[in-house]
Formats: C-alpha cells, structure tokens, sequence
C-alpha cells in the first residue's frame, strides 16, 4: 500500500510548511508540494489540510515490563501495552528497570521488548537499574550491548537517591566507560540513562566523572531534572557544559504543589535561560512507580506514570508556555533519538515513516503511523496489541 498524506503543515522537526509525503515500505519516500502517481497500485490519500505533521514521538524513559514496589508487593505496576503508546504519539520507546531488579527481570525486559517490535512498535531496552554493581541479563555490560539487538545503554542508575546503591566516583567511570566502548564496537550510543533524585549531591558525580576521567558528559543522560528548583539549575549548568538533560512528564499533584515543575515548564524556563535547544528533552517515565515521600523520605502516597503525558506536556509547552512549535517538538523527537543514538525522531526522504497528525485548532493528536503502518486512525487506536478483543 503506497500512502500520501496531503496538506499537513510539515515540522520535520524543522518547519518545511504545506507538503505531501509519501509512504511505502515503512519509509518516507517523497516529501514535495505536490505528488502525482501514475500507477494501478492502491493509493491511500489522507487529506491532511488544518494538520500538523511531526515526527512519532520519541520516549526515552518507559517502564515497558512494569516498574516500582515501593509500597510493597501489591504496587509493582503492571506492563505497558502497545496501545498506550500509540494512543500518545509515541512510536519508539526505551524501556528499563528502575527500583525493583529482583521481581523484576532483564529477562522479562527484553522479551517485553521484542514483544512490542512484534505488534509494530519501536522498541529498545537499556540494561541495569538503579543498583550498582550493574546486574546484566548475559555476562556484563558490554555483552548485553553488543549481542543483544535491543540493548542500546545502561540505566536506570540511581544517583543522589535514598532508594539507590550510592555509586561512587570510579564506579560511574567505570560503567560508562564499558558501555561507550560496547557502543562504539556494535555502532550503538552506549549512553547511560541517570535517575536523579532529590538528594543534595544534585549532578555533581557526573560532573566529577567528566572531569577526572575522558568520558564526556554527554556518554550520561540524567532524568527527572525538573523534581525542583535546585537540581533544575544543577540542570542548566550540566546543560551549558555539554551534557543533555531530561524532565519527566508524569508526576503528582502533591510534588507539583512541593517544589516540582511541570516539564513543559522547565523546558520554557531552561530555553529562557539560554540553554541549547538540542539538549533539552522530555519523557513520561510511563508505568514507573511514582512513590510520593515527605521531607523525611517516609512515604505518603502512591501514583503510576502515564505515556500520555509526553503528549500532554508537548502540547502544553507550545500553548501555555509559548515554546515555539519546531523546539518544542525537537525534545520529544530528534534530541532524545540523538542522545541514545537512535535512527528516528525526523521526517525526511528515506526515514522510517514514525508519523503523528495534530489538529492545527485542538492540539489533539488524530493520527499515528509508526513504520509506515496506520496505527491511529481520527482519533481511534487500530493496533492494541496481541491480546486485543478489538
């Protein structure tokens, strides 16, 4: 089936106005003013006109196989299904552990991954978790990058966290150094996925790192930068120095009412301060546990991460922030694809054709195509996975 989308305002992510694209094989074939096929071959034609077309959205941080028990046996969260992601713009994701490495397995992960490739989803898995020494599903690091197609990089590791294993110095040296050298042998990123949490020490591990070893800081990319208003500025610093920082789209009302900014906001507040647009990014930390804990880190709540906030806090970012439409849209498409070193995130001539429709009025998302394939038709998930009565 050839498939040409007509009259879509085109954010690639950079802005490229009214154009046709054309699909066929699960790639983008053509991007013009106008296409006319002369052919007896079936032609989807999808008027396009009062949309905008962006890139799939790429999510960097996503419980795929479920996540947390801070709360005990009964909170472990349950898995992602495809339609989750699809329903939310979202055609690749990243999945890892968290807290939980015990009940929770990379063996489980990565099938959980392979799973979701099989339902049509770009799916990549990152070994480890918040505990160090790093636990690997095959012999070390590097093994799970370069023999395991899905294995991309490390993370979640846990830094300025009660909950995680107070990783040294010479311990993220050394688990970044084996993961850019496993990257660099199998053409993968080898990039070490960081949870930060609301300890004082903020990115300063990081920071020593880069300085007393030759990793630069971009081999780490930290996450949940937007828990409050210090590590924020931890943030920008790390930013300007070269690194990429992320803010997560899911969070609670009470963090929100303690100190933690929206990442809609922090991504227009970090622009504002002059950070560089490519390295700012946001995720949804989808189907993580999001534990809330008091000053005295007892727990007093319990909350699960949602993909659909990615979308939300895209569309929040460009209508209440003001971010302009082509940055807004780069930290949820080509920075995080950029960061992991993966080949998404754009719309050109030969790219995977990872597509999502906005209404140009609402700012609601009415269509996703993800390896060519209409997941999303006007508003209605096609594709919800392999168990779907639907």
């Amino acid at each position: 089936m050839l498939t040409i989308i007509r009259g879509a305002t085109v954010f690639a992510p950079a802005p490229l106005g009214v154009k046709e694209v054309l699909l066929a094989g699960g790639k983008v074939i053509a991007i013009e003013d106008s296409i006319t096929l002369d052919t007896n071959v079936d032609v989807e034609v999808v008027n396009a006109q009062g949309n905008y077309l962006f890139p799939g959205l790429v999510d960097s941080l996503v419980h795929i196989s479920g996540g947390g028990g801070e709360a005990g046996f009964a909170s472990r969260t349950p898995e992602m299904n495809v339609a989750d992601a699809f329903s939310a713009g979202i055609t690749t994701v990243v999945g890892a552990l968290g807290t939980d490495d015990i009940s929770r397995t990379h063996a489980d992960l990565v099938a959980k991954a392979k799973g979701l490739k099989q339902e049509g989803l770009n799916a990549f898995v990152h070994t480890g978790s918040y505990h160090v020494p790093i636990k690997t599903l095959s012999q070390s690091i590097s093994h799970d990058i370069m023999f395991i197609e899905e294995c991309i990089g490390v993370g979640e590791v846990a830094i300025a966290d009660h909950r995680g294993r107070q990783p040294t110095i010479e311990e993220l040296t050394k688990i970044a150094a084996e993961a850019r050298t496993a990257g660099l042998l199998s053409k993968k990123r080898g990039t070490v996925s960081v949870h930060v949490g609301s300890g004082v020490g903020h990115l300063s591990l990081l920071l020593e790192v880069a300085k007393t070893s030759e990793l630069p800081l971009d081999q780490f990319y930290p996450t949940h930068i937007n828990r409050n208003s210090d590590l924020l500025l931890a943030g920008i610093e790390f930013a300007k120095r070269g690194g990429t920082i992320d803010f997560t789209a899911s969070t609670t009302d009470y963090d929100l009412a303690n100190g933690e900014l929206a990442a809609a906001e922090a991504l227009a507040y970090c622009l504002e301060k002059g950070v560089p647009v490519d390295k700012l990014t946001m995720s949804s930390d989808g189907h993580a546990s999001l534990p809330i804990y008091d000053n005295r880190n007892q727990l007093v709540g319990f909350e699960v991460g949602d993909e659909q906030a990615l979308f939300q806090s895209l569309r929040q970012a460009i209508i209440e922030f003001k971010v302009p439409v082509e940055i807004a849209i780069r930290s949820v498409t080509q920075n995080p694809a950029h960061i992991l070193g993966l080949p998404k995130g754009h719309v050109a001539k030969g790219s995977d054709a990872d597509l999502i429709l906005v209404d140009m009025a609402t700012f609601e998302l009415t269509d996703v195509w993800c390896l060519g394939k209409r997941v999303m038709k006007e508003g209605q998930v096609l594709n919800r996975g392999f168990f779907s009565k639907a």
